[in-house]
């Protein structure tokens, strides 16, 4: 995971990534022995990857990618939530983004409520939306059959290179 890729990715979200909100997310499960922090820094280097190959706004797809499951509760206890967890938790990680980033672009937003479309009503209305809702499918696939080291790697990885000298 050292190449100039992965140190660009790292330059989008470390301040997210540096936040005690993002780093909670360890604490919550996920997909099948995934923490949420886990798929979500894979969601958001995916989506870095795809966006800035295809010539999108790859600084947004990757801050929104890691943003987009910032629900902050364990979605395996059902008191911890009301309604449907596929339509409550794009709505919930919109208002704590919005919460923690102070702002967010019109894209950010879109990206955030959209990405379990077309489960969820809210369509992606920018191709970096649909990138990140193509991440998100591709990383939760991975993660259910059984694929995890992908999403562990890159996330430990996130979580080392934060406490590292060179990355301050």
């Amino acid at each position: 995971m050292h190449n100039p890729n992965y140190e660009s990715f790292l330059r989008c979200v470390q301040d997210l990534l540096d936040t005690p909100e993002v780093r909670s997310m360890r604490q919550y499960p996920h997909h099948p022995r995934t923490t949420c922090y886990e798929h979500s820094v894979c969601v958001a280097y995916v989506s870095y990857r795809l966006a800035r190959r295809w010539g999108l706004d790859y600084r947004a797809a990757a801050r929104a990618g890691l943003l987009h499951d910032l629900y902050l509760y364990n979605s395996k206890k059902k008191p911890s939530y009301y309604g449907n967890q596929c339509f409550t938790h794009p709505v919930v990680a919109l208002k704590n983004a919005w919460a923690l980033c102070g702002s967010l672009t019109p894209m950010e937003e879109n990206i955030i409520v959209s990405h379990m479309w077309p489960l969820a009503r809210k369509m992606p209305r920018y191709r970096e939306a649909l990138v990140v809702n193509l991440a998100d499918k591709l990383c939760a696939t991975a993660e259910v059959v059984g694929l995890r080291r992908f999403s562990r790697r890159v996330a430990a990885h996130a979580w080392t290179v934060r406490d590292t000298p060179a990355a301050a």
